[in-house]
């Protein structure tokens, strides 16, 4: 068992990562049942598998989960999916006291914290992420949010969990597809400011998709501490720093919109093509060696990722994508600020890019 801190005063929290962990929750999750109660979410997908092993653990207390399943998939990050979460936690007698629980991936997560957030005001929650990308990733720090006709992630709040709970072995019976799209976000840490995480990430990447358990917890515990670290530095991206952990979601977002966040690309796909898109466009720029590039490149094709716009199913033009990056929530006076690198391990914020040339580099990409 390995214990993580997010350290941010009075909302400090842990992070638990154990093999095992989701059939000993009620050992973790006691503490956090006001009126001896949790509420639970989770989706008609992850509830069929995994939500019996939750309530074995509970078998006998005196503890009842108020479970509440939803439809599995990006579209229930929405405002229809809100109101009937609210709808229900009311019609239920939710009190401010009381625990949600996230069960399931970045979808459930996101839409459980911010449920938390607005619910009389707001009340707690905890989350145990059954996703790789959910598990590194969309579980800690704080980022809740629904989608919106205009874009992902535009309508959510800054709400800490109080507790993160991650059992590795849930990911022994993740689809293939899902374990790749959360990789990388896994290969993400080492592109940001690690680069020898990224040498170990090209060493074991096939023992993650074996799903080695040692490799898979190794690289949990390694992306966990690296995110924890930078929240913690900077909890609501005022300094920039947290800014980093975006690096290929401005491209992503774009591809993820243009392809109707639909099943035809997964953000966690959409991510690797755009880590893609941001090294080559520091290459064009100047910032970064060509080599370099071609071999994150190399690496996220190798891990059966997208890492171009062929790939990702993107065939709009470049003036097209760019429109999509206009109604990005990180657009501050008319400019958008970019992930860009001057190597890997060497990601910095550039404030000063044209979208124009953006566009002119997607249309000659494509």
């Amino acid at each position: 068992m390995t214990q993580i801190t997010v350290e941010l005063g009075d909302q400090s929290y842990p992070i638990v990562v154990e093999p095992g962990a989701l059939d000993r929750a009620s050992q973790y999750l006691q503490g956090f049942a006001a009126n001896n109660r949790l509420f639970v979410l989770t989706d008609d997908h992850v509830g069929s598998h995994l939500l019996p092993r939750l309530q074995d653990g509970f078998a006998g207390s005196a503890i009842e989960l108020v479970v509440k399943s939803l439809p599995a998939g990006e579209a229930s990050k929405s405002w229809d999916q809100l109101e009937m979460v609210t709808d229900w936690l009311l019609a239920a007698g939710a009190e401010r006291s009381d625990t949600l629980v996230a069960l399931g991936g970045g979808v459930i997560g996101d839409l459980t914290g911010f449920a938390a957030a607005i619910i009389k005001r707001g009340c707690n929650f905890v989350q145990i992420p059954t996703s790789l990308l959910a598990q590194v990733d969309s579980s800690v720090g704080g980022k809740t949010a629904i989608n919106s006709a205009a874009g992902k992630n535009l309508i959510g709040s800054f709400n800490q969990p109080r507790f993160v709970l991650i059992d590795p072995l849930v990911l022994n019976s993740l689809p293939d597809r899902e374990l790749r799209a959360g990789y990388a976000e896994v290969v993400k840490y080492g592109l940001i400011n690690d680069a020898e995480f990224f040498g170990w990430c090209e060493t074991n990447s096939e023992q993650i998709f074996n799903r080695n358990s040692d490799a898979l917890s190794e690289a949990i515990v390694h992306s966990v501490r690296a995110k924890a670290l930078i929240v913690g530095e900077d909890e609501k991206e005022l300094s920039g720093r947290r800014a980093l952990l975006n690096l290929g979601h401005t491209f992503g977002h774009a591809l993820e919109a243009e392809t109707g966040f639909s099943e035809r690309l997964v953000h966690g796909e959409a991510v690797a093509a755009g880590m893609a898109l941001a090294f080559r466009y520091s290459v064009r720029r100047g910032h970064c060696d060509p080599a370099d590039a071609e071999r994150v490149v190399a690496h996220l094709k190798s891990a059966g990722l997208p890492y171009d716009l062929s790939s990702a199913s993107a065939r709009a033009s470049g003036q097209r994508l760019v429109e999509h990056m206009m109604h990005d929530k990180k657009m501050s006076g008319g400019t958008l600020p970019f992930l860009l690198a001057n190597g890997i391990g060497q990601t910095f914020l550039a404030k000063d890019v044209n979208l124009e040339d953006v566009a002119a580099f997607l249309e000659e990409s494509s």
